[in-house]
C-alpha cells in the first residue's frame, strides 16, 4: 500500500534534472576521449567489446590531473569495495569539498550515501553529478535504484529509459524495466 503523505526525498527536483540529460552537455574541462567513447557505446554492435569502453569511459571519470585527488579516489573506491564505508565517508566528503567540480567525486559519495540508506543525500550528490556530467549513466541508474525503493516506480522507469538512452548495453536495467512494464505490475 502506497502512502498519500508526499515524500520526504528530494525525488522531484532531481527526476527534473534526470528528464534533461540528453539536452545537457558535458562540463568542457572533462576529457575529451569521453565523447568519441560515448558515441562507440552508443552503438548496436561497438566494435570492441562493451566492457573495454565502459572501462575506459570509467576510468576516465575517476581520473583527475592531481595526482593526490587520484590516489584518494583510489582510496574511496578500496573502502567502499571492502565495505569499509567509515573509511570512505571521510575520503569522498573531502574530495566534494577540495574538487567541487569533479563528478566522480560526487557520483562515489552517492553511491555511498545509497549503500548506507541515505537516500537524500544520495539524491543531492545525484544531482551534482549530472549537473557536471549528464551522460553518468551510473548516476542515472542510481536515481532509478533509489526511486524502486521507495516506490516511485513511473520516474523509476523513466530513469531506466534514459540510461539506456546513454549505455543500450545495461542488460541488468533492460531486465528491471521488464519487471516495472505495466502487465508485470498488475495488481490482483
Amino acid at each position: 500500500m502506497t502512502s498519500l503523505l508526499p515524500s520526504p526525498l528530494p525525488i522531484d527536483p532531481v527526476f527534473q534534472l534526470v528528464l534533461e540529460v540528453p539536452a545537457h552537455s558535458p562540463r568542457p574541462d572533462l576529457p575529451r576521449r569521453l565523447t568519441a567513447l560515448f558515441q562507440e557505446l552508443a552503438m548496436d554492435e561497438p566494435p570492441r567489446p562493451v566492457e573495454e569502453i565502459e572501462d575506459q569511459i570509467w576510468a576516465l571519470w575517476s581520473s583527475h590531473e592531481d595526482r593526490i585527488a587520484e590516489e584518494t579516489m583510489a582510496a574511496a573506491v578500496e573502502a567502499l569495495g571492502s565495505g569499509s564505508l567509515k573509511k570512505a565517508r571521510p575520503l569522498l566528503d573531502h574530495l566534494v569539498a577540495m574538487y567541487p567540480d569533479w563528478p566522480e567525486a560526487w557520483n562515489k559519495r552517492a553511491t555511498l550515501a545509497s549503500i548506507e540508506k541515505r537516500d537524500a543525500d544520495s539524491l543531492l550528490d545525484i544531482a551534482q553529478t549530472l549537473r557536471l556530467e549528464p551522460r553518468h549513466f551510473g548516476a542515472v541508474a542510481g536515481f532509478g535504484n533509489i526511486c524502486l525503493r521507495h516506490g516511485h516506480l513511473n520516474e523509476a522507469r523513466a530513469a531506466f529509459q534514459i540510461a539506456l538512452g546513454i549505455n543500450p548495453h545495461m542488460e541488468d536495467l533492460r531486465d528491471m524495466l521488464e519487471n516495472l512494464s505495466p502487465h508485470h505490475l498488475m495488481l490482483h
